[in-house]
Formats: structure tokens, C-alpha cells, sequence
């Protein structure tokens, strides 16, 4: 089981979220202090973080020359409350000499098999990826 405790800061819409692993500061949108994460940004990390972790680790482990990596994750929202996402895009930017079948095997591995935010989050909307490799 994995639990978290969430704080209010007292100053505005601002909370602390803390993890055995460390904290994450949270805001509501438009938050003039501009001082944390929004929570639907936060998913959206969640995502991009566990299936990037996954991705660059499986390519490490298949000896890809990764020499850099990031991801951007867009999430589409509802017009109406509550603004939920109702489509996610997954785009993985890879830098170095990497073989294409490997990078689209390790994304696969990410996508279906490991990573459980996306496992979380599929059922619930559709998730679309695509990779740009640069030399």
C-alpha cells in the first residue's frame, strides 16, 4: 500500500505533499506566487516520470548510447467540471545512436507492461505516444 499526507500551507491554495521518498509542492491554478505544481500537472509528471524511468532504464540495460533524453506529456481537458484530462500525448525525445526497433521495443515494455501510472490512467482515458530520435 502507498501512502502520502498532504498539508495545507495556510497561505492561499498551497500544499505540501509528502512522500517516504520526498515532497512536492502543490498550487492551485493560478496561484499568484506561482509556487508549486498545479495536481493536474503533477499527474502529468507522474506519468512522463515513470514512464521515462522505465524507458531509459531498459535502454541502458539493452547498451543504447542514450546521450539525452525528455519527454513532453500534454494532457487535452474537459470544457465542463469537472476539467478532467480526456486524452493524454506521450512524446519521447531521444538524443544518440540508437537503434529505432530498440527505442520502440522499450517504450512498448514502458507502455504495457511496466509502468503503473499509465496502467492507472489507461482505463480511465486514451494515452498516445510517438519518439523523435536525434543524432
Amino acid at each position: 500500500m502507498a501512502a502520502i499526507e498532504v498539508r495545507w500551507r495556510k497561505d492561499g491554495l498551497r500544499f505540501e505533499g509528502k512522500t517516504a521518498h520526498g515532497t512536492i509542492d502543490l498550487a492551485a491554478s493560478g496561484d499568484e506566487q506561482g509556487s508549486g505544481a498545479t495536481p493536474m500537472e503533477a499527474l502529468l509528471v507522474a506519468l512522463g516520470g515513470c514512464t521515462g524511468m522505465d524507458v531509459a532504464s531498459i535502454l541502458v540495460k539493452m547498451r543504447q548510447p542514450l546521450a539525452e533524453f525528455w519527454l513532453e506529456v500534454n494532457g487535452q481537458k474537459a470544457d465542463e467540471h469537472p476539467k478532467r484530462f480526456t486524452a493524454i500525448e506521450v512524446v519521447y525525445h531521444l538524443k544518440g545512436h540508437l537503434d529505432e526497433t530498440k527505442v520502440r521495443r522499450a517504450i512498448e515494455l514502458s507502455e504495457t507492461k511496466y509502468c503503473s501510472v499509465e496502467a492507472t490512467l489507461r482505463p480511465a482515458l486514451p494515452i498516445t505516444s510517438r519518439y523523435v530520435i536525434e543524432s
